[in-house]
């Protein structure tokens, strides 16, 4: 992938970068880090270059896909010690989604680290939400060292319903919310939607030369089934048909690029889901040939330029298979879209602007929130 560009002719430096302001203050503290793969510094990752600058590493929590980011969607991560530091790495996806008492006992301050991509279901913002709660239960430290969003540059979907609230998704937020994960950790915070917010000793270590409107290209792909700025852009909208009977193209060389399903009769390729170790375990349609779209034909200026949801692939396929046979599990479904709002207007024929109409007020108010903690312009 290249590297990130941006509005302005100067380089944005991300929070971790940013060595010179968090280096001091991780002095002489016990530090544990939230971090994966692309926890980095530069072209280094992160837990290699606090340990060169002497910080007293104690614990890394792992989120969802592991600690070097290289276990498959869903797959649960393992308490283990890191074979090349010999640090205690405590999985946070799993059996514990919350840093323990017992983990936090010897830490003075959390950092936290990950490349996010500003969508309410990506689970990553929940091990924050939770990382967050832990701190201020236990009167600790919380540093987050901000990354750009690559689809900080508009917010759209309907707010989360706090009956469907889940690991993915536990706030009232859009599907798309336009924020960096620190002015995210911010509205946390100030919203008071974690248990002792107001307790909370929170650093936000910001990004330099940064705007929302800064298509930043990822350096590194955040996460397995997101290899590409494509599939970053498209995840969007078709990480909604992970609760269906519909393929995203899992098992592929082109995960959250494709969609389709063994019978489709609108497709103009076809595609054979495999299981792909560390990626895709027992994908949908495994070893089944798929009639499908390739949506990696169009350009990221195309998958950008209108600035919101595509909804149109959900009313496609919907219209497709149908009521009964669209749907794996509704219950997923309905995590997912955050509500059961959506589900309704399929089934009652609602057009897509109809349906965008209905959440357009609650968008609203979110949008006032939100503005109250934007670090950028």
């Amino acid at each position: 992938m290249s590297s990130c560009s941006t509005t302005h002719s100067q380089k944005i430096r991300t929070g971790a970068e940013r060595s010179d302001i968090y280096l001091s203050e991780l002095a002489g503290k016990r530090v544990g880090l939230i971090t994966n793969h692309s926890g980095r510094v530069g072209e280094e990752h992160l837990v290699d270059f606090l340990l060169e600058n002497k910080v007293d590493l104690v614990r890394i929590f792992a989120p969802e896909h592991g600690f070097r980011g290289d276990r498959s969607d869903g797959a649960k991560i393992k308490d283990e010690v890191d074979a090349k530091t010999g640090i205690p790495v405590s999985s946070l996806y799993g059996k514990n989604k919350k840093p323990s008492t017992k983990l936090l006992n010897d830490i003075d301050v959390i950092v936290f680290d990950i490349q996010d991509v500003g969508l309410r279901y990506y689970t990553y913002l929940s091990t924050l939400s939770w990382a967050m709660e832990a701190a201020a239960e236990n009167s600790i430290s919380f540093m987050l060292l901000d990354r750009p969003n690559p689809n900080a540059y508009y917010v759209d979907g309907p707010l989360l319903d706090s009956v469907y609230s889940s690991i993915l998704g536990l706030h009232p937020t859009p599907i798309v919310s336009g924020m960096t994960i620190g002015e995210y950790a911010l509205m946390l915070k100030g919203e008071k939607w974690i248990n002792k917010s107001e307790v909370l000793d929170l650093t936000i270590i910001e990004l330099e030369n940064y705007t929302h409107d800064s298509l930043y290209q990822l350096p590194i792909a955040p996460s397995p089934n997101l290899p590409n700025m494509k599939s970053v852009y498209l995840y969007t909208s078709l990480c909604l048909f992970e609760g269906t009977n519909v393929s995203i193209g899992r098992g592929t060389d082109k995960p959250f690029q494709l969609m389709g399903y063994p019978d489709y009769k609108g497709g103009n390729m076809v595609f054979t889901p495999r299981s792909i170790p560390g990626k895709s375990k027992y994908p949908k349609f495994e070893d089944q040939v798929c009639q499908g779209i390739d949506l990696s034909t169009l350009s990221n200026e195309e998958l950008t330029k209108e600035a919101r949801i595509n909804w149109t692939y959900l009313w496609k396929m919907y219209d497709s298979l149908g009521e009964d046979a669209f749907f794996k599990s509704l219950d997923y479904f309905q995590k997912l879209s955050g509500s059961d709002a959506l589900h309704q207007a399929l089934k009652k024929g609602w057009t897509i602007d109809e349906y965008r109409n209905s959440y357009q007020k609650d968008l609203d108010a979110f949008k006032v929130i939100r503005g109250k903690y934007l670090l950028y312009e």
